[in-house]
């Protein structure tokens, strides 16, 4: 596995057990809520990451777009799909998008490298 990918991978999964942890019942809720939002339903988890991924870089938070990515990843979506979802993250959310899809971007390579 990439170090890029290692890094951000073992650094949510190190925070989050710090966080819940804490056994806010809020925090550990509200983590359910979004765990359980992704489950498979009348949408398809990869339909959903992909929202999820648009989503995210409309609201530019690279961590987002890389665990979006990655779970994209998990699902199989392609390379092709990823790319479409750039363009309509753009379209949305405009030109200040960009250097979030050049990070998101690198980010797929390792992925794809990683395969």
């Amino acid at each position: 596995m990439s170090q890029l990918i290692e890094e951000f991978n073992d650094y949510r999964a190190r925070m989050n057990e710090v966080i819940l942890g804490k056994n806010n019942k809020v925090i550990n809720r509200l983590f359910n809520l979004d765990t359980n939002t992704y489950a498979d339903g009348a949408l398809p988890v990869s339909t959903k990451e992909m929202l999820g991924l648009v989503a995210s870089m409309v609201l530019r938070c690279d961590d987002c777009i890389k665990y979006h990515l990655g779970k994209c990843h998990e699902e199989g979506v392609t390379t092709e799909q990823v790319y479409e979802v750039f363009a309509i993250a753009n379209i949305v959310g405009g030109t200040i998008v960009i250097p979030h899809t050049r990070r998101a971007a690198e980010y797929w390579e390792e992925l794809m490298e990683n395969n």
